[in-house]
């Protein structure tokens, strides 16, 4: 029988690469848009995060997600460090959340809230996700727009507290595969997942929408 990562990786993989397929991203990663469209698309995943680490305080004692609360994760200092340098120092000002970057926010923080199972789901397809293709991201953005390598614009790609990513995924698979849950609750995280590529998914196409290429 399949482990529980194993599980949660397959079923999830038709979502995962609609995800990372998206017209946005390719025209982002193809150095086809500017650095404003980058610029954009961080100020969206400020909201997220948001949503992702402002609840977690409270679940770090939780049987079920506390496990997953690791501090080296965090992304939200990084994000203000980089929207800071790419927006100036009154970034916050102009901050806005298209309204799919809401809903999907909004979910993260209502699993956060009331289904502590639900929100590793979310914390799953993003920080790993993070930690493996971000790091593409981080490449093509440091070349496309001149940013210091792991430096200030793409800070929110560098997990300095994770050495050796490769063993920290690891690790945290175990974590998926001891999970305190059910057969049908562990069914219900799975569906959660997909839903977190759908809403992630739908940001991006909020954001081809904002940044079509002209034709």
């Amino acid at each position: 029988m399949d482990s529980f990562s194993a599980l949660i990786r397959t079923a999830s993989h038709e979502q995962h690469v609609e995800a990372e397929t998206s017209t946005f991203m390719s025209d982002l990663l193809g150095g086809r848009l500017g650095v404003d469209a980058y610029a954009r698309y961080t100020e969206q995943l400020w909201f997220v995060y948001e949503a992702l680490e402002g609840g977690a305080g409270r679940l770090a004692s939780d049987p079920v997600a506390g496990p997953f609360i690791r501090s080296e994760l965090y992304r939200l200092a990084a994000l203000e460090r980089d929207l800071a340098h790419l927006r100036g120092p009154r970034w916050r000002a102009g901050l806005t959340a298209l309204p799919a970057t809401r809903a999907y926010a909004d979910r993260v923080r209502e699993c956060a809230e009331r289904w502590p199972a639900g929100y590793i789901a979310h914390h799953y397809t993003r920080y790993l996700g993070d930690l493996s293709g971000g790091q593409i991201i981080r490449d093509k953005a440091e070349r496309t727009w001149g940013f210091t390598r792991k430096g200030d614009g793409v800070r929110f790609y560098v997990f300095e507290g994770i050495p050796n990513p490769a063993a920290f995924k690891r690790g945290y698979r175990e974590l998926l595969d001891a999970v305190d849950a059910d057969d049908l609750e562990k069914q219900r995280i799975v569906a959660e997942c997909k839903q977190a590529f759908a809403l992630n998914t739908a940001v991006f196409r909020a954001l081809g929408e904002e940044f079509p290429l002209s034709a």
